[in-house]
């Protein structure tokens, strides 16, 4: 029962960070509720894993994980070198 609830708890607050992600104001806001959607994943993943007694899971979960940090480091980065880019240009003009 316990994690019948964990898991709509998940589910909704994964709900609430996509809905952040599509009206968020600036794209750092959208990138926030990316990482925020994808860590609520990883523990879905782990509770689903749980409840139906697949420990293997737990390996995706890791695996989500990692690519999750390195997703959002690496649209951060895109996102500071294009905006570095632009006030060059603003900058020439």
């Amino acid at each position: 029962m316990m994690l019948a609830v964990t898991t709509f708890t998940l589910l909704l607050v994964m709900a609430m960070a996509m809905v952040r992600g599509f009206a968020g104001p600036s794209i750092f806001d959208r990138v926030l509720a990316a990482n925020l959607f994808g860590t609520k994943t990883v523990l879905l993943i782990a509770v689903l894993g749980f409840l139906f007694g697949r420990p293997e899971f737990l390996d995706i979960a890791l695996l989500y994980a990692l690519m999750n940090f390195i997703s959002v480091i690496a649209i951060l980065r895109y996102f500071e070198h294009t905006q570095k880019a632009e006030e060059g240009r603003s900058a020439d003009e």
